[in-house]
């Protein structure tokens, strides 16, 4: 290997092995507190427990994990999808805007715990009640960052484009929308994040599967090392699914890089 390709792939080698380093540092302090306070295993159980019930609890972890993960990016396409027309339409009719806006305050003012007892009677057990769930959670970010992005579009290009003879949906597809698209992104990725937030909610007030009826059950069981194994699942599955996104949007907002990176 030439020199002039070593810095490089020790840059790659070190970004792949960052992860993994911060994880085993963690389960490191974990098993350091929980043995060193002698803290109950029914309260906080060791590395160890949690693995042996990860393995033990494949089969049913791995079903939960499809369960909640269907939930998760069916409430994401949907509510980005209506996320993004609801930004579209407030932002080219200030009437529509006037209307809209509270329902989009009114849909963060009241609780999600609040509201999944009544999604889960209106919509039933199974899985649309956590769909919905999950389109009421990130509903929000993706309309708010999107119409900000709309609304924000440099006034100079607008201007140059009418001076072309541009018209309004010219100006919308051509200048307005590519300049909203990073604002956009940015508003996905924090929905991403917590789209899983609205599943497990629902899950939590009412389902037969999913990783958040594991948990449910293995706390009323007093199985903490069964419900932290779901948790631990969870939280990859969340991780995997925001990475996945990241690296889409980087790929299709090639114009509007993240200049704090390195190329």
């Amino acid at each position: 290997m030439s020199q002039a390709h070593e810095p490089g792939f020790v840059s790659r080698a070190a970004r792949v092995a960052r992860p993994f380093v911060t994880l085993l540092t963690l389960v490191l302090v974990w098993w350091i507190v929980g043995s060193a306070a002698r803290i109950p295993p029914y309260l906080l159980p060791g590395p160890g427990s949690v693995a042996a019930a990860l393995w033990q609890q494949r089969t049913l972890l791995a079903w939960s994990t499809l369960t909640t993960l269907t939930e998760t990016v069916l409430g994401l396409l949907i509510g980005t999808a209506l996320g993004a027309a609801c930004a579209l339409l407030m932002v080219f009719s200030p009437r529509a805007q006037r209307w809209l806006m509270p329902v989009l305050l009114l849909s963060q003012a009241v609780p999600v715990f609040a509201l999944a007892p009544l999604l889960v009677l209106w919509f039933g057990f199974g899985m649309s009640s956590k769909v919905v769930m999950a389109v009421l959670v990130i509903f929000f970010p993706v309309a708010a960052s999107f119409a900000d992005g709309l609304r924000r579009t440099d006034p100079g290009w607008l201007d140059l484009a009418r001076t072309m003879g541009a018209r309004p949906w010219s100006l919308l597809w051509h200048v307005r929308l590519p300049a909203a698209l990073p604002a956009f992104g940015s508003g996905l990725r924090v929905a991403t994040a917590i789209a899983p937030i609205g599943a497990v909610i629902g899950e939590w007030v009412g389902a037969s599967a999913g990783l958040g009826y594991v948990m449910l059950n293995a706390n009323a069981r007093i199985q903490t090392d069964v419900m932290f194994a779901a948790l631990l699942v969870l939280a990859a599955m969340t991780i995997g699914l925001w990475t996945a996104v990241d690296r889409l949007l980087r790929r299709l907002l090639y114009w509007a890089p993240d200049t704090t990176l390195p190329p």
